[in-house]
């Protein structure tokens, strides 16, 4: 049977949304092939019956635990090994971003398997799964089909959708594991996500961002306030033009050299849309463009394009939000 197994990181007795989303993709795409979703998680008393178990309300059907340290990658590589070695696994998926990575790529170069990042869409072929990633600028796809007994998936950053199903509850399996001598030499000091911000643009539902059409660094002002009318879980982001000129920190950056995402709402000011950002928010579920230039590109993937000028546009948005709200 081919089953797929996920790693889920946790963090003050909540999931990760990008574990979340691997979880739930790896179960659609085991459905297609015949097999289960499997999940793994690693930590200590934090992670109780219920807690596991509620994994199963995103596909998982048994989720393995073990004691040992969250949030580095060696104990986790030692524990999915472990599993992977008992039960078979044919496939293990990752959600992204930097413990993912490294943890995708420790777990290959361990069992010497076929690996594929930044993948973007996994489809089932013939019985079997395949990775397909942009290249060249995400001016091509690359495909990606596995030999030998296991084939290793790390997703971009929020490719994955995170889709809950009533009723599930996944069976909860502790495991003991025989841990490398080096997998414990690291202690964790202290635990947290810089991002120079305090909104997880990644997690946000809504994004406000800012392009070159802003003007001038003073402009993100317009973008702030805006922001700040939404109100709720609402981030302000930028384009990469923006933060190499100085105007917003790198923290906020989207596209091909930042951040992914894929809010319900994505308000991009001043924007060109090239490709480099569109990668990083294509996926968002709704888009508004505002340019002065009706011939950007932004417009051509927008589900809405307002032409004008935005300093003018942004400020009556602003206050039009404001006024529904307060009615």
């Amino acid at each position: 049977m081919a089953d797929v197994l996920t790693y889920v990181l946790h963090f003050q007795g909540a999931f990760n949304k990008n574990s979340l989303g691997a979880v739930s993709e790896g179960a659609a795409r085991a459905q297609e092939i015949g097999g289960q979703c499997h999940a793994v998680v690693v930590g200590g008393e934090d992670l109780s019956d219920e807690l596991c178990s509620s994994l199963g309300a995103y596909g998982a059907t048994r989720v393995f635990r073990a004691a040992g340290l969250e949030g580095l990658a060696q104990p986790v590589i030692d524990v999915m090994a472990k599993v992977i070695d008992d039960h078979g696994h044919s496939y293990a998926l990752f959600g992204g971003g930097l413990l993912g990575f490294e943890i995708g790529a420790g777990l290959a170069a361990r069992k010497q398997a076929g690996v594929t990042m930044e993948v973007t869409q996994v489809r089932a072929e013939n019985g079997k799964l395949v990775a397909e990633r942009p290249i060249l600028q995400d001016s091509k796809v690359s495909v990606s089909r596995y030999r030998g007994d296991l084939g290793i998936i790390i997703g971009r950053i929020n490719a994955f959708e995170t889709v809950t199903r009533d009723g599930g509850s996944a069976e909860v399996v502790d495991v003991d594991v025989d841990y490398s001598p080096w997998s414990n030499q690291a202690t964790m000091v202290a635990r947290g996500e810089q991002r120079g911000a305090d909104v997880d643009i990644e997690g946000a539902d809504i994004l406000v961002a800012g392009g070159r059409g802003l003007g001038k660094p003073e402009g993100f002002e317009l973008v702030e306030q805006l922001a700040a009318a939404f109100g709720g879980n609402t981030a302000v982001a930028a384009t990469r033009a923006v933060v190499d000129a100085g105007w917003y920190p790198y923290a906020a950056q989207i596209g091909q050299t930042g951040k992914t995402v894929s809010p319900k709402l994505y308000l991009a000011a001043g924007i060109s849309g090239a490709i480099q950002h569109k990668v990083g928010m294509q996926s968002s579920e709704n888009i508004i463009a505002i340019n002065k230039d009706a011939n950007a590109p932004i417009f051509e993937f927008s589900d809405l394009g307002v032409v004008g000028d935005l300093n003018k546009i942004l400020p009556r948005l602003a206050d039009a939000i404001k006024a529904k709200k307060g009615g």
